[in-house]
């Protein structure tokens, strides 16, 4: 069972069968499927409806999920009508894969195999998530993910890592394009600099007349309470 081997909380087969919500959850997927395919449409969305209020997590019963999907703890998960997840995917709580409300017949994303998607990520859009890629916590996804690729911020960009890869579960160790971006100005300023032969002001020489503007402000302050002027 992929959970086993992807939560290190899961101590047996029985106790993630009978309690693990994300498992109930596509129990309850795969017989309202069965029912969305042969025709018996209402049925199967009590059967979804009743998932939903049982363990917190709304899949559509149209939606087309492969094989050994992870969804942890899962509160707050909702996946739409046309969207398609692949084998080996792990998704955690609150995410979303939905639709932006424009798009008409495939409006959901898909999902490719072995896509680990965090915490809180919405994933809006009839585009691919390309395989073994990665979707950061609170991301905001609305176009084309290729594979082998990390996602992060609002909205999500892809960012490269040097072809170094992050190990299969860490939600942690992701890229900060904020501070990339930083960077990349830094040396830009750095280049500029040299360019037109312009030394920056070291922070000494800041500190330093910042401590002689507030010595004088002191002394200014002691003369008005002696009635000096």
């Amino acid at each position: 069972m992929n959970v086993l081997d992807k939560d290190p909380a899961a101590r047996s087969f029985w106790e993630v069968y009978f309690t693990y919500s994300g498992i109930i959850a596509l129990r309850m997927y795969r017989r309202a499927h069965w029912f969305y395919e042969h025709g018996f449409k209402f049925i199967a969305r009590v059967i979804s409806q009743r998932a939903k209020k049982k363990t917190g997590i709304e899949i559509h019963p149209a939606a087309k999920i492969g094989r050994r999907l992870f969804i942890d703890h899962g509160a707050g998960v909702v996946i739409g009508e046309t969207a398609e997840i692949g084998d080996d995917v792990v998704i955690y709580q609150g995410v979303t894969l939905g639709g932006t409300g424009k798009d008409k017949g495939k409006r959901h994303p898909t999902v490719q195999d072995r896509v680990m998607i965090s915490a809180g990520a919405k994933v809006l859009g009839p585009f691919t998530v390309g395989h073994d890629s990665k979707i950061g916590a609170n991301s905001v996804v609305l176009k084309e993910v290729p594979p082998n690729s990390t996602v992060v911020g609002v909205p999500g960009r892809v960012v490269k890592q040097d072809d170094v890869r992050i190990a299969d579960m860490d939600q942690i160790k992701l890229p900060d394009p904020i501070l990339a971006e930083f960077k990349r100005l830094n040396r830009r300023i750095e280049e500029l600099e040299g360019k037109l032969g312009i030394t920056a002001r070291k922070f000494d020489e800041a500190d330093g007349a910042l401590s002689l503007d507030l010595e004088k402000a002191e002394n200014g302050d002691k003369k008005d309470e002696n009635g000096e002027v």
